[in-house]
């Protein structure tokens, strides 16, 4: 099966099964967005939201946030993964934002990852799910669900990956699309033990064709 038809027929699986593919995480604005996904990584969302409330609600704007310090940050977020350095982070973050951008978060990837603790992932996923651009976000789920299906070929990194994700997926389509892979791949295509009994793409999946 050549690249243009497995990806359409993904495409069209997800578009069927699974229409409102959105972000897990809980936020209300761009600002409260990123601080969720900075906060996200190596962390589940589930965890992160249990902590935002309380963070939001002590640093209502990103204002606030810059005015704070590292310790009494911690003190909300101690129970993600590596506190300490998001922690620092955060603030960072915020004062930047307050100091070169007049307390506007960036709506481009490059200023985004001028900002601490902002790579290219994180700046994905901000542009993706608050401006709907058309940026491809690649954690750990995506990388390997891609791969397994298929949709890429021998990636040697999430850039690699994003690149040849993009290069099939119709622009448009782009930000939901990075949401179908994460979900299927936090939900149905796991790591250890992958759920491809349940899985409806077993007709194009490499990975379950090659196990018959």
């Amino acid at each position: 099966m050549r690249a243009k038809e497995r990806y359409e027929k993904a495409l069209a699986w997800f578009e069927a099964n699974m229409p409102v593919a959105e972000s897990e995480l809980h936020f209300e604005n761009e600002y409260q967005l990123l601080v969720a996904v900075m906060l996200s990584a190596q962390c589940t969302d589930k965890r992160v939201n249990m902590v935002t409330p309380a963070l939001f609600k002590a640093y209502p704007t990103i204002e606030d946030l810059a005015d704070s310090t590292a310790e009494n940050v911690l003190q909300y977020i101690h129970s993600v993964s590596y506190p300490n350095s998001k922690a620092e982070h955060l603030v960072q973050m915020a004062k930047r934002v307050v100091n070169v951008y007049g307390g506007i978060i960036p709506n481009n990837r490059e200023d985004l990852q001028t900002l601490a603790g902002v790579g290219r992932k994180t700046a994905n996923v901000v542009l993706a799910v608050w401006w709907n651009q058309p940026t491809m976000a690649v954690d750990t789920h995506i990388f390997r669900v891609a791969e397994r299906i298929g949709l890429t070929t021998n990636a040697k990194s999430p850039l690699d990956s994003e690149k040849q994700l993009i290069k099939y997926i119709p622009e448009e389509i782009i930000p939901k699309a990075h949401h179908w892979l994460l979900l299927h791949g936090r939900y149905t295509c796991q790591a250890r033990s992958p759920k491809c009994d349940r899985c409806g793409l077993q007709a194009i999946c490499k990975y379950w064709l090659q196990r018959k």
